[in-house]
């Protein structure tokens, strides 16, 4: 019997969800050279998900791009980060013909069970989200924190530690993070470099909590299970 359509209210454990408007004629190739997925594969049907890295190739942020009429729409964390990923984005505009605005608190809901919304790209089990509150039935947080969990994708910072945590150690091209096949952006040469010579020496793993293997590092958790990096085996 199918399950009840049902929604969730996203959050971080301080903020909503932050959102940045990036507008002008040169968003597109603005964003294409920070980003590690390819900006060709965003249309209004099908949002993108990406992380901006340093130099070094370590993360600063995940988010989700979404084309709305006239703008890019950029679905990040909350409060603080979405602020420092709008100065980061600020400070990188330079020349270019685009204006950036942000708004730290915002509502997002993640749907289940019903064709509202769109897709969440990293995984079909993820349902959809949307800006717009459905009228569903609504349940607790920690229902769609522990299908994250269980699918091992990281939840941003709680997950990912800014300036240290790189792309391979999380799998993000499988979460369909990462194009390989796109041109430069920041921190690709190194992160390309760690996926083609399998240089990585830890990963995020879903994890029992009462059976936390020998010098993990636990992130964040929900009921028994968590995610915690993990020396490969």
């Amino acid at each position: 019997m199918p399950e009840t359509p049902y929604f969730v209210k996203l959050k971080n454990p301080d903020h909503q969800r932050g959102l940045i408007h990036i507008e002008g004629p040169d968003s597109r190739d603005f964003l294409q050279g920070l980003i590690t997925n390819d900006i060709t594969k965003l249309t209004k049907a099908a949002p993108l998900y990406a992380c901006l890295l340093n130099a070094q190739g370590k993360f600063l942020h995940d988010f989700f791009l979404i084309e709305g009429e006239g703008v890019i729409l950029i679905d990040c964390e909350g409060g603080a980060r979405a602020q420092d990923l709008y100065r980061r984005l600020s400070m990188y505009r330079l020349r270019a013909d685009v204006q950036i605005s942000v708004e730290e608190d915002i509502d997002v809901y993640a749907i289940f069970g019903a064709k509202l919304g769109l897709p969440d790209p990293r995984h079909p089990d993820m349902g959809n989200r949307s800006f717009e509150k459905p009228n569903l039935d609504e349940r607790p947080f920690d229902i769609w924190d522990h299908k994250r969990i269980i699918l091992t994708i990281p939840d941003g910072s709680r997950d990912l530690i800014p300036e240290k945590s790189t792309m391979d150690e999380a799998s993000m091209d499988q979460l369909n993070a990462i194009d390989y096949k796109k041109g430069c952006y920041i921190g690709q040469e190194l992160t390309a470099r760690m996926h083609y010579r399998g240089l990585g020496k830890r990963k995020l793993e879903t994890i029992k909590l009462d059976t936390i293997p020998d010098g993990a590092a636990l992130r964040s958790s929900c009921g028994d299970i968590g995610m915690a990096l993990v020396k490969n085996s």
